[in-house]
């Protein structure tokens, strides 16, 4: 991946990033993901976006070069991460959504606490009609959605800031197989602001996509 190629709009941007690889290295192993699923969000131009009211030292990695790894904590609970694109000091982002695990799905299933799949007997081939469909892959939803794709790459608040494209570090973007048909779009997951522009991306019928939920707002009591 070039960091020319990050350089440009950010809804320019986002779709090039379907089909590429982020790979992630720690001392337990590596796991790399196909990204399947992003979100665009275009720092002051765009109330979803965490640059809309300026820098904060929470935000600052969006107003450098592109190519850097924005990681912010939210709920309280969750990891999310972002690809910085578009010039220094134009703070778009890329939030990464979800993922295809290609490579250390051992080490992103113990991550996520999920046993490695069984063969059912209920799966086997059989003739007759007692034969049943076989069951979903477990393995699709170990990086389905932002907070489990971190988790399963093991990537928390030590990863903000580092530089997806230089060779020695631990988290790398890759151009991997790419994606060259023509991606969904559609609104944006969550959002309270901004919640009708269609910047969210995905590979049309990709299993490990992410299901959409719009914002609820919070009632009060």
């Amino acid at each position: 991946m070039r960091r020319s190629v990050l350089a440009g709009p950010v809804l320019d941007v986002a779709p090039k990033l379907l089909g590429t690889v982020l790979r992630s290295t720690s001392d337990e192993g590596a796991v790399a993901v196909r990204l399947t699923e992003v979100e665009a969000y275009d720092g002051p131009n765009d109330p979803g976006s965490h640059a809309y009211r300026g820098q904060t030292p929470r935000n600052a990695v969006m107003f450098g070069p592109p190519g850097f790894l924005y990681v912010y904590f939210t709920y309280g609970m969750h990891f999310c991460m972002n690809v910085v694109v578009g010039p220094e000091n134009k703070p778009s982002a890329v939030l990464l959504r979800a993922g295809e695990i290609i490579e250390g799905v051992e080490l992103a299933r113990i991550r996520r606490g999920q046993p490695a799949p069984q063969k059912s007997v209920l799966n086997q081939v059989r003739p007759g009609p007692v034969n049943k469909r076989p069951a979903a892959d477990p393995d699709r939803d170990l990086a389905r959605g932002p907070a489990r794709l971190c988790v399963a790459l093991g990537i928390g608040r030590e990863g903000n800031g580092a530089d997806l494209l230089a060779k020695d570090s631990p988290i790398r973007l890759l151009d991997g197989p790419g994606y060259d048909g023509v991606p969904s779009t559609g609104p944006r997951v969550g959002l309270r602001e901004a919640a009708d522009r269609a910047w969210r991306f995905w590979i049309p019928n990709d299993p490990t996509v992410s299901p959409y939920r719009p914002h609820v707002p919070k009632k009060r009591s």
